[in-house]
């Protein structure tokens, strides 16, 4: 339906065409935040097949996610630092994920700074994965810097669990 809402179903059916017909890998925020049984389906029906990454769902918020993963929902956890609030929280929210076995994607916000801490904790942190948008601005220029973080550390491998 071009133009028009789809419901959860529809979407889930929509999204699964384009994982057969396309190499889709990853797909973020596939369903609404409110929508939990759509999710639940959702993950059912792709999450052996594409990494599932919920973000306005989770919130980094350790509580959710724990929450979240007992129902069934996503597969995969973006993490903002500057969402939850503190380090702590964030390490605990990536803690529970991994327990669970779901991946953890680092990531920036909105209105984000040129400090690049997010692309040190995504390495410290072994998680995998590092969202921080096209390198159009200096804000996210400045999370470019992992050929700084090898050179500095060359027994860190980017991606590797920590253990």
């Amino acid at each position: 339906m071009a133009g028009g809402l789809l419901s959860s179903a529809d979407m889930t059916d929509r999204l699964a065409a384009i994982t057969r017909q396309f190499p889709v890998h990853l797909i973020e925020d596939g369903l609404g935040e409110d929508d939990e049984d759509g999710w639940i389906a959702l993950t059912t029906r792709l999450g052996g097949s594409v990494e599932l990454v919920g973000d306005d769902i989770f919130c980094t918020n350790p509580a959710i996610i724990t929450g979240a993963i007992a129902r069934g929902i996503g597969n995969s956890a973006l993490i903002k630092l500057n969402q939850i609030g503190t380090v702590t929280e964030t390490l605990q929210a990536m803690a529970i994920c991994r327990q669970a076995g779901y991946r953890q994607f680092v990531s920036h916000r909105s209105g984000e700074t040129e400090d690049h801490f997010i692309a040190d904790l995504a390495v410290g942190t072994g998680c995998g994965h590092l969202k921080t948008g096209a390198p159009a601005r200096g804000e996210r220029v400045a999370k470019y810097n992992l050929l700084e973080i090898a050179a500095a550390g060359p027994t860190l491998r980017y991606g590797m669990p920590t253990s």
